[in-house]
């Protein structure tokens, strides 16, 4: 596995220029969030993942608390989540996820991007069931036996465990986060959890050629200025 997964999850956050997206994009989903399963993050386990996430890529506090003020309202904007898929550059997988609260315009912007880099949309499922739905947790620890013992006796579904360069990274079924993220507080009160998040990862990957993987940063660049877009992941493989 190695700790590759992170290169196959598009981030937004390449530039300082990117602040201002990576705050849209968290304080949409936060909203969206609280508004359907409720403002209170001890009784919404996905809200409090959503802002503990948002907390460590540094969204500031103001940012959550108008969302949630936003959510606590009432009104405001209906958004659905929607999900692209197709083939980018060099044949490469890729998966998009997008809070919207106008699917055609969504649509529009989202197909321009694969059509603009000769990359083909495709229908629902298309390449979902190519990557798996993980739960994933990085801390700095070289005792991978000992965290399996706790991980398993607490029966957590560990999917793969490594420890590499002094970083051990834990894989669960998405559906065991918080079981896995309370295991791994227990048996290790003390340690930072470097990445906690739920993504998909490519059970393959495709290798892309230099021209190949120009085409496709571009494509990255096209998808990421999408105001709707939230994740992108993919398994292309550049050099």
């Amino acid at each position: 596995m190695g700790r590759a997964y992170q290169n196959r999850k598009a981030s937004i956050a390449k530039t300082s220029d990117a602040k201002a997206k990576v705050y849209s994009k968290y304080g949409k989903e936060i909203y969206v969030c609280a508004k359907n399963g409720g403002i209170d993050p001890d009784g919404n386990l996905t809200l409090r993942r959503l802002i503990d996430k948002a907390k460590k890529d540094q969204v500031p506090a103001h940012v959550i608390e108008k969302a949630l003020d936003k959510a606590k309202g009432g009104g405001g904007e209906d958004f659905v989540t929607v999900r692209f898929e197709g083939f980018g550059p060099g044949g490469c997988m890729v998966i998009v996820d997008c809070l919207t609260d106008n699917n055609n315009r969504t649509f529009g912007e989202v197909r321009h991007c694969f059509t603009k880099t000769k990359s083909k949309i495709g229908s629902p499922g298309a390449v979902a069931h190519l990557f798996d739905h993980r739960a994933i947790f990085e801390f700095k620890g070289s005792d991978e036996e000992a965290i399996l013992d706790a991980l398993m006796e607490a029966d957590v579904d560990v999917s793969d465990i490594e420890s590499d360069a002094g970083v051990i990274t834990v894989l669960t079924p998405a559906s065991e986060f918080y079981k896995a993220k309370t295991a791994l507080a227990q048996a290790l009160p003390d340690v930072e959890l470097d990445v906690e998040e739920i993504s998909f990862i490519p059970q393959n990957t495709t290798a892309l050629s230099q021209e190949d993987a120009s085409v496709f940063e571009k494509f990255m660049d096209l998808l990421n200025d999408c105001d709707d877009v939230q994740d992108i992941y993919h398994n292309a493989e550049i050099a």
